[in-house]
C-alpha cells in the first residue's frame, strides 16, 4: 500500500463505521420537523441536488431525511433507450468488462472472485466464469433508486454480512476486494439472455438497503449469510421497473455469463452515467 492509499485507508480502520452507520441510519429514519428540514436544505446545497427533476421538489415536502434520499423522479425524466440492456442507476462509472475465469477487476490493479461477491455459492458464482460485470457508483446526490436493466424473474436473493467501507472511487483504488468485503445483498435473476446477479453493496453511512419484493433487508445485521428463494412466487420485474434502494449512497455490481454481449461504446471509466441509457447489447 502506497502513501497515498495508506491516507486514504487509516480513519476508515479506525473510525467506528458500524456505530456511525447505526446513528446515520436512525437520524434519517427520524421525522425531525426543523431539524430534518434543515439537514435536507444544507445537503442539498452541499451536494447540488437537482430537485428540478424531483416528482416532489419542494424540499420542506419531505418528513424524514429518508424521504428526501429515496425520492421519486418525475415521469419521464429517465425516459428508457432501445437496448438489451439499460443502465440501472444514475452515476458514474467505476469498472466494467470481462470476468477473466471468476476474477473481477476492480480498481489499481486489485480485483475479487465471483464466488466471494455471492456469500461463497460457488455453483452460482460459475454461472458467470469468462462473463462480464460492471460496477457502478452513486454519489450522494445521484438518485439513489434502481431500476432493472432487463426484464428478469426473481429466483434468489442473498443477503451477506461484510464491512462498512466508503465506496468512493478513493477507496476502490485503496483496498484491494472492497466490493467483496462490504455487507451486499446479492439479487439473482433469469431473463431471456441467461442468468443475471445484480449486488447492492453497502458502505459507511448507508442506513439500510430495500428492495421492492422484500422491504428493507437490512438492519438487522445478522453473523451469517442468508438466503430467500423465490422459485414458486413468478416475481417478474420488466425493464426499467424499480427493484430497490439504497438508504444514502454506495455501488452496485452487475454479473453476466459469458455470452456476445458488447457494452455501449460510449462507457469509459469514470463517466457520468443515466438511468435509462444504453448499457449493452447482445
Amino acid at each position: 500500500m502506497d502513501a497515498e492509499d495508506f491516507k486514504t485507508m487509516l480513519p476508515q480502520h479506525l473510525l467506528p463505521k458500524r456505530l456511525l452507520t447505526e446513528l446515520a441510519g436512525a437520524f434519517a429514519r427520524r421525522q425531525g420537523g426543523a431539524l430534518t428540514q434543515t439537514a435536507i436544505r444544507r445537503f442539498i446545497a452541499r451536494y447540488g441536488v437537482n430537485m428540478a427533476e424531483a416528482a416532489n421538489p419542494d424540499p420542506a415536502s419531505y418528513a424524514s431525511f429518508n424521504d428526501f434520499f429515496t425520492r421519486p423522479l418525475k415521469d419521464g425524466a429517465r425516459p428508457l433507450a432501445d437496448a438489451t440492456w439499460i443502465c440501472p442507476v444514475d452515476g458514474a462509472i467505476s469498472a466494467f468488462g470481462p470476468v477473466k475465469k471468476d476474477q473481477v477487476y476492480q480498481a489499481k490493479g486489485h480485483g475479487y472472485s465471483t464466488r466471494t461477491l455471492v456469500g461463497g455459492d460457488a455453483g452460482l458464482a460459475a454461472q458467470f466464469d469468462d462473463g462480464h460485470f460492471a460496477t457502478l457508483y452513486l454519489s450522494p446526490k445521484d438518485y439513489h433508486r434502481i431500476h432493472m436493466p432487463c426484464a428478469g424473474t426473481l429466483r434468489e436473493m442473498i443477503w451477506v454480512p461484510g464491512s462498512l467501507y466508503s465506496v468512493n472511487p478513493a477507496t476502490a483504488k485503496a483496498l484491494p476486494g472492497l466490493f467483496a468485503k462490504n455487507e451486499r445483498v446479492v439479487c439473482v435473476f433469469d431473463t431471456a439472455h441467461g442468468p443475471f446477479v445484480l449486488v447492492l453493496v453497502g458502505a459507511t453511512i448507508v442506513g439500510s438497503m430495500a428492495t421492492t419484493w422484500h422491504g428493507v433487508v437490512n438492519p438487522p445485521r445478522l453473523k451469517d449469510v442468508k438466503r430467500w428463494t423465490y422459485e414458486n412466487q413468478s416475481i417478474t420485474l420488466q425493464q426499467g421497473q424499480e427493484m430497490g434502494r439504497f438508504l444514502l449512497g454506495s455501488t452496485v455490481v452487475m454479473l453476466w455469463p459469458k455470452s456476445p454481449l458488447q457494452f455501449n461504446p460510449d462507457w469509459a471509466p469514470a463517466r457520468p452515467i443515466r438511468l435509462g441509457e444504453a448499457m449493452a447489447t447482445i
